[in-house]
């Protein structure tokens, strides 16, 4: 039986490219997560909003949230809840 004091450390770079996989993976799930929920809706209408219509005014946010659960309860189609 080895004592763990025997075993070599892993090299400096192993670790920090270990470190830099989970940094990107929970930056992936992070992403994932805010897009799913939605948190990134009003910023795509906004933005897509000024490029297609420049010069008309955008909807505050309050606004857009509103139209947009609206329109769901209108159009339920194929959602979980």
């Amino acid at each position: 039986m080895t004592d763990q004091s025997d075993a070599a450390p892993a090299p400096r770079g192993t670790t920090r490219a270990l470190g830099g996989m989970i940094l990107r993976a929970g930056r992936g799930v992070r992403w994932y997560l805010t897009t799913l929920m939605g948190d990134h809706a009003y910023r795509t209408y906004a933005d897509h909003h000024r490029a297609a219509h420049p010069g008309e005014p955008v909807m505050s946010e309050r606004e857009f949230w509103r139209q947009r659960y609206a329109d769901q309860d209108r159009n339920p189609g194929s959602r979980c809840c």
